[in-house]
């Protein structure tokens, strides 16, 4: 199986290189920077599970993509989507599967416009890493979970191919017949934490300290956990409580990446991960309180930054 990796970032970076270390047929689309980079030091990878270097990964630019691959494993910021999908375009044949790992749903939408949504399959990670300076991929926890299916929930002969070419990587791979669910489960999960740690401005243990985090915390989920219901995606109560475990711990540093990206003045999912979560609320949105104010932060935020700009 030929696999197209877009970007060799930390996500990218992690999962295309465990699957290249494990004698996959995969090449790296990037820009010309990473690409003189990886030449010249090899795709290095820094975690728990094994360390590992890949001197000179396949690399390809955008412009000098032509060939066809079997599978796109497609891993960007919501943002860098649109041109994203105008660099892999060469790539996707009519028998191309495209497994995204975004957060949210709204990109599902955009790729089956572009490409067909016979092309497009479910997919989401569960990962901390981080790419430094250097270009090493530092693996943060032991998480590191790729999960992908049909989103008719047919356990394919392709989806089978997928997973057997996985199956071998130092990662765990999973082939889901419930993925759509996972997706919500996490949407509902990731813009619960997004949103209480970008408008407090804090990590979970620092806003459960505070008078009156823990009701704006679980009001934030409860909302969330209304919109996926409108859209016949409710979590199970047991998913529900693993949310409300993990988001209400006492001194816990977990924080978000939007929160981090936000601080440090850069680009943040808001329309993606929240502003989308809110629209497919449809006429209820007006009385999911927490999340729209949560929405309405964000938007200040990037009004300010583009504003300095």
């Amino acid at each position: 199986m030929r696999i197209l990796v877009i970007g060799a970032g930390a996500t990218g970076g992690y999962f295309g290189g465990r699957l290249l270390e494990s004698g996959q047929d995969v090449t790296f689309l990037v820009r010309a920077a990473r690409a003189a980079q990886l030449a010249a030091q090899g795709l290095v990878i820094r975690s728990s599970h094994g360390n590992t270097t890949l001197p000179s990964p396949a690399t390809v630019q955008a412009g000098a993509l032509h060939d066809t691959f079997d599978l796109v494993l497609l891993s960007c910021k919501a943002y860098h989507l649109p041109q994203v999908i105008e660099d892999m375009a060469p790539a996707v044949g009519p028998h191309t599967m495209i497994v995204p790992l975004l957060n949210g749903m709204r990109h599902l939408d955009v790729l089956d416009e572009r490409f067909g949504k016979e092309r497009v399959l479910g997919g989401q990670c569960v990962i901390a890493a981080t790419l430094d300076k250097q270009g090493v991929v530092h693996h943060l926890n032991q998480s590191h979970s790729l999960t992908f299916g049909e989103r008719s929930g047919e356990r394919s002969e392709r989806a089978e191919s997928v997973l057997a070419s996985m199956s071998q990587a130092r990662f765990e791979a999973r082939l889901s017949t419930t993925i759509l669910q996972d997706m919500w489960d996490k949407w509902v999960f990731l813009a619960s934490l997004a949103g209480i740690t970008c408008l407090m401005r804090a990590p979970v243990g620092d806003i459960m300290a505070a008078t009156g985090g823990e009701a704006a915390t679980l009001q934030l989920l409860e909302d969330c956990r209304r919109v996926a219901a409108l859209n016949q995606h409710a979590p199970a109560d047991t998913v529900l409580a693993r949310a409300c475990s993990v988001l209400t711990e006492k001194d816990s540093k977990l924080s978000a990446s939007m929160m981090r990206d936000l601080e440090q003045g850069g680009q943040i999912e808001a329309d993606h991960v929240i502003g989308d979560m809110l629209a497919r609320a449809g006429a209820d949105a007006e009385s999911l309180t927490m999340l729209r104010t949560a929405y309405a932060h964000l938007k200040a935020y990037e009004a300010r930054r583009d504003g300095g700009r």
